[in-house]
């Protein structure tokens, strides 16, 4: 893989928002955020489909040194993540029937429908591990765990890197304009998605691909989504008869419910990512947040609250991002020192765009900056 270059300014190939997403902005109306609607077009008519992204310089002997996987961290991190579920889940376990399992089922919940996005993500990378299989086996583990079938997501993910945050081609926006806070009241315990996801793996089972999944799924790895499907209707099958048998909720206290009642800061981290900042840029330092979190925050989302580095250089291992940040910050926009102070901005931003959607927030760029399309890192459009 080569190590994308140093990456200069092209002051002439500005691409700012308010030109590229809302023709009308006297009557402007919510856009079709489908992968199979009219925006597809326009953004491959603006130039904005597999484009070029700006990129903050680095040399090239300190972005190989940056980019070296590494077994070892990925291992203990696993480690205490695996660890820490068979603690917590005992602990409900024993308590069950009482409110002493609460605390125990919180914590577990958290570590199975929280801790586990952030792995399959960082997994579907490549660069948790250097080792391919372990890779593989969080990878699958954890995409079960948090209910994204494993190869829908990968290219799902592929696209979302390369095309991020461009109406009509990102499969992964998480919440489109106008918001709906009913709907972000329900993702809070993933309901809307839990239910589409199990519409999508008993479609899958029986061999059906939607429209949407046939423009970033290559054909070939239909017969793969088919299979993981099946897999997983067989596992839900066991866990609800389990439950049946025993005239008990405990089963499904252990595997499926904790998606819901365990994914609410998942939902959070990701209403962070990206939401109330610009579309159809190439620039992810106006699409992107980088948010300072304490210990207890980075080993849940695995280090991706520095989330405008990965989408920079999504080749570097979570484990280098915090590295990686101090070589690009002075390129970047100021990172917010908290998840609170994130959401002192989120929040007001979401309020005001239910009534004008084209309203977004304008990060601040150094002063030699400004949104650019100038590089593109080769990796980021293939699944590892």
């Amino acid at each position: 893989m080569q190590v994308p270059k140093t990456i200069k300014l092209a002051e002439n190939n500005k691409m700012p928002e308010q030109n590229a997403a809302y023709e009308n902005r006297d009557k402007p109306v919510p856009r079709d955020y489908r992968l199979i609607g009219p925006e597809a077009a326009k953004a491959a008519q603006k130039g904005l489909v597999s484009a070029t992204w700006y990129q903050s310089p680095i040399s090239r002997k300190r972005m190989k040194e940056l980019m070296q996987r590494r077994d070892g961290p990925a291992l203990r991190d696993t480690a205490i993540w695996l660890l820490s579920m068979v603690v917590t889940g005992f602990g409900g376990y024993w308590f069950w029937g009482s409110w002493a399992c609460v605390p125990f089922f919180f914590v577990y919940g958290l570590l199975y429908g929280t801790a586990s996005n952030a792995r399959w993500h960082e997994a579907g990378h490549g660069t948790a591990f250097k080792t391919r299989w372990m890779n593989d086996a969080v990878y699958q583990l954890s995409s079960f765990m948090f209910m994204f079938e494993p190869q829908v997501w990968r290219w799902s993910h592929a696209r979302h890197h390369t095309d991020t945050i461009i109406v009509g081609r990102d499969p992964e926006i998480v919440e489109p304009r106008p918001p709906s806070l009913i709907n972000m009241v329900l993702s809070l315990f993933r309901m809307p998605y839990a239910l589409k996801t199990m519409g999508s793996v008993c479609r899958h089972a029986v061999g059906r691909m939607d429209e949407e999944e046939q423009t970033f799924i290559p054909e070939s790895e239909w017969p793969k989504v088919v299979r993981d499907a099946r897999i997983w209707l067989v596992i839900y099958g066991l866990v609800v008869g389990a439950a049946l048998y025993l005239q008990s909720w405990l089963p499904l206290m252990f595997i499926g419910l904790p998606t819901l009642y365990g994914g609410w800061l998942s939902y959070l981290f990701g209403l962070t990512q990206h939401v109330g900042l610009a579309e159809d840029v190439l620039d992810h330092r106006s699409n992107c947040r980088t948010i300072y979190m304490n210990p207890v925050l980075r080993f849940m989302y695995l280090d991706m609250n520095y989330h405008l580095e990965h989408h920079m250089y999504p080749m570097v291992p979570f484990h280098a991002l915090a590295q990686l940040h101090e070589e690009i910050r002075h390129d970047c926009p100021p990172p917010y020192t908290s998840l609170f102070e994130a959401f002192k901005e989120i929040l007001p931003t979401i309020w005001k765009q239910r009534k004008d959607p084209t309203y977004f927030i304008r990060r601040p760029l150094p002063q030699r900056a400004e949104p650019t399309a100038t590089a593109r890192a080769e990796a980021e459009s293939t699944p590892a």
